[in-house]
């Protein structure tokens, strides 16, 4: 087994532990003992050290592998909406693989469903628009046939 899959197995087990009841009932346990042995050790700078010390440990590891989880949690979700785009056929492939885009691109695609919405606005039926190449050819189709009409 390669440290790849080692790592990713470890990560996966910390993540589900750490999120668990015992690891919280863990860690009450363990700020409680630090409390009650404060008058032991005359709540001295070293035992002060003791629980700020672990804690700011704790919390850099842990960014780490919430950041890691979030990475893997967001990676599935956008495969899944992947799979869901391409299975509708009324849905618009451009969003397939969006997430890669710009702050820049994602404000201009943000446009095109503001533009549907203006346009489903205008036939006075929001549900009725499926993707932007239908918003837009349904307008034009449709104020060329009452221009055509006129």
């Amino acid at each position: 087994m390669n440290n790849k899959n080692l790592f990713e197995k470890f990560s996966n087990w910390a993540t589900n532990f750490t999120g668990s009841s015992s690891a919280f009932i863990g860690s009450v346990l363990i700020v409680v003992i630090w409390a009650v042995t404060g008058p032991v050790f005359h709540y001295s700078e070293t035992w002060q050290l003791v629980i700020n010390t672990g804690t700011t440990i704790i919390t850099f590891l842990m960014v780490f592998l919430i950041q890691k989880a979030q990475n893997k949690d967001s990676k599935a979700i956008q495969l899944k909406l992947n799979e869901l785009i391409a299975a509708n056929k009324q849905a618009s492939n451009r969003m397939v693989d969006i997430e890669d885009l710009t702050e820049k691109e994602l404000d201009q695609l943000h446009q095109y469903f503001v533009k549907i919405a203006e346009l489903s606005k205008q036939a006075e039926n929001i549900h009725k628009c499926y993707s932007i190449d239908a918003a837009e050819s349904k307008h034009k189709s449709k104020y060329q046939n009452k221009n055509q009409e006129l």
